[in-house]
């Protein structure tokens, strides 16, 4: 079974079953289309060549989690954790270059909080230091397009690649982190793959809650309840029913809309990014999975 298969069956087996969290079906037509996906070309390092761009986008896919953690961040002005984080690394890349393979087997927490603007003693930065460190010894002798060239043209083969190769992307049922990294090489122009979209969603806390806003996922009333009061949600059996109905639900509305998955959830992000959206709390839960 391929990865993007293997994720849908687990998420609709979940959702099948799921005691707190429920679809919907009659609010699935609440969802609208929106723009086109995009990098955004300031917060991201895009500027660069092939292999630079390549270069970031696979460093930053490394660290693309914390969300549990992002309320405690030193943003920058106007910036959500994400971009704080994607933008901080792209300055990097911008005024001092890649990090090299063996650069990355070295980083310590020290170094990856002075290039992103926090306090070292932040329990993320840690955690960023051991991923970076994973990606270098990922990558080996390899330079990041060649380890990209390795999947063959397959974004699926990638994400398969990369969840076998570096703990902190070893996301059964979701894989969510190993699935957007292709997708950001293809909306970045520096790689093209074949099956880009037999991807699904990618999911992570706010896709979810922009869903709950808008009425298709329903929370068990305990649950919304320790979310609206801004309670960390334990990784769990709740926290994945959240993420696996925002998946089935997604792969109903995307034939609504004919659109594919990975579309669909950029649509939504962006949405999340509205005041009406951030205004209400979203689940946290402090996870290396997003």
């Amino acid at each position: 079974m391929g990865l993007c298969d293997e994720v849908r069956q687990s998420c609709a087996a979940v959702a099948a079953t799921a005691s707190s969290v429920t679809i919907d079906v009659d609010r699935l037509g609440e969802v609208g289309p929106g723009p086109e996906p995009v990098l955004d070309a300031a917060r991201h390092y895009l500027d660069g060549s092939r292999e630079a761009v390549a270069a970031y986008l696979l460093t930053l896919g490394a660290i693309n989690f914390g969300s549990g953690w992002f309320p405690t961040l030193r943003k920058r002005p106007g910036c959500s954790g994400y971009y704080t984080v994607a933008w901080a690394l792209a300055d990097h890349f911008r005024f001092e270059g890649p990090w090299s393979t063996a650069d990355l087997r070295a980083l310590d927490t020290a170094t990856v909080a002075g290039v992103l603007d926090q306090d070292q003693d932040h329990e993320l930065m840690a955690l960023y230091a051991r991923a970076l460190n994973d990606l270098g010894s990922f990558l080996g002798e390899r330079s990041a397009l060649d380890a990209v060239e390795a999947a063959g043209g397959s974004a699926e083969r990638l994400a398969r690649q990369l969840a076998a190769g570096m703990p902190f992307f070893e996301d059964p049922g979701f894989y969510k982190r190993a699935q957007i990294v292709p997708n950001d090489l293809a909306l970045a122009g520096v790689a093209d793959f074949s099956d880009l979209d037999r991807l699904t969603i990618f999911a992570d806390n706010l896709v979810p809650h922009v869903l709950r806003v808008d009425g298709v996922l329903r929370y068990a009333p305990s649950l919304a309840a320790r979310i609206d009061a801004g309670e960390l949600l334990e990784p769990g059996v709740e926290e994945r029913e959240i993420r696996a109905c925002a998946v089935h639900a997604c792969e109903l509305i995307a034939p609504q809309l004919r659109v594919v998955p990975r579309v669909l959830d950029t649509w939504l992000w962006n949405r999340g990014q509205d005041a009406r959206y951030k205004a209400l709390p979203r689940h946290r839960t402090r996870t290396v999975w997003y």
